[in-house]
């Protein structure tokens, strides 16, 4: 059970950091910086949207209208690192 644990608490770190890379890569986008008609560019956005999405459009209906400003993918990311300081702190010793 340890190692199911243990494989939960990488995919939530690999997350963050997915959520990461989609953040800088917006900005990038907004910024013009990067081109979206480059087809590794577009490609590795549209992954990084349907991989993030899900998660942030249900916080992102319930936050109020910041102008520009979107922190959905901050507060998705405390949000996570929360369950895991439950999973290690509560979960992950109770656990044999």
């Amino acid at each position: 059970m340890r190692a199911v644990l243990d494989i939960v608490l990488i995919i939530l770190d690999l997350y963050i950091w997915l959520l990461i890379a989609s953040a800088i890569l917006s900005w990038l986008i907004a910024f013009n910086v990067v081109n979206t008609r480059n087809q590794f560019v577009s490609a590795v956005s549209e992954f990084l949207f349907r991989i993030t999405e899900p998660l942030l459009a249900p916080i992102r209906s319930v936050m109020p209208n910041l102008g520009g400003l979107d922190i959905s993918p901050i507060i998705l990311i405390l949000i996570i690192m929360f369950l895991q300081k439950v999973i290690v702190y509560y979960i992950y010793p109770a656990v044999f």
